[in-house]
């Protein structure tokens, strides 16, 4: 935990710098591939100092993690069993990996969306994606779709009420992510078997 800690300190102390804008990109890469720190850990600073620039700081957090998610997928396509498999039992995920491959293909779409969206980490569907041979198109427009929305809506959020909302984000974000996931495809299913 301590050595957790110590990223997301060192993370936290990149917003202050000049060059916050270049790491917030290299932080958005690394996070869909490979590094345990959202984000969103120099997003929230970067966007309360400059509020003029929450879009912009949104797209080059949402670019940097589509790029950084082809990495991860290019990890699981073409090095699962030397960077992957490393990777996810540092992460604790490999024991639960086999069963998710399995469902994986089918079901991927909605993996990407509901993972880009929530806490749950995204490098692990990157790479999952890429170890399950997910369709390279329908991994990206899935990508985009739930990274652009998730950087979008907290960088709006700051930008509309400022500091005071940066601790709800920081505390309850995840959650009201994960809960709109679950209410929409509770929507879908309502749909697909009560008419």
């Amino acid at each position: 935990m301590s050595m957790i800690r110590r990223l997301y300190d060192w993370t936290m102390g990149l917003a202050a710098t000049r060059h916050a804008e270049r790491m917030l990109a290299a932080v958005s890469f690394m996070e869909s591939s490979f590094f345990p720190i959202p984000p969103d850990v120099l997003l929230i600073p970067m966007v309360l100092a400059d509020k003029a620039k929450w879009l912009r700081y949104a797209m080059v957090c949402t670019v940097a993690s589509i790029l950084g998610a082809l990495l991860g997928y290019a990890i699981g396509m073409f090095l699962y069993e030397q960077a992957a498999v490393p990777l996810l039992e540092f992460y604790g995920y490999l024991d639960k990996f086999d069963e998710f491959r399995a469902i994986f293909k089918d079901w991927g779409w909605w993996f990407v969306l509901i993972a880009g969206l929530t806490p749950f980490p995204y490098k692990v569907i990157t790479i999952a994606s890429g170890a399950a041979g997910l369709s390279l198109p329908i991994f990206i427009v899935a990508s985009i779709v739930s990274r652009g929305l998730r950087f979008l809506i907290v960088s709006g959020l700051l930008f509309w009420f400022g500091a005071p909302i940066r601790d709800f984000i920081e505390k309850y974000l995840g959650l009201l992510f994960t809960l709109f996931v679950v209410l929409l495809l509770g929507g879908f299913v309502a749909v697909r078997y009560l008419f």
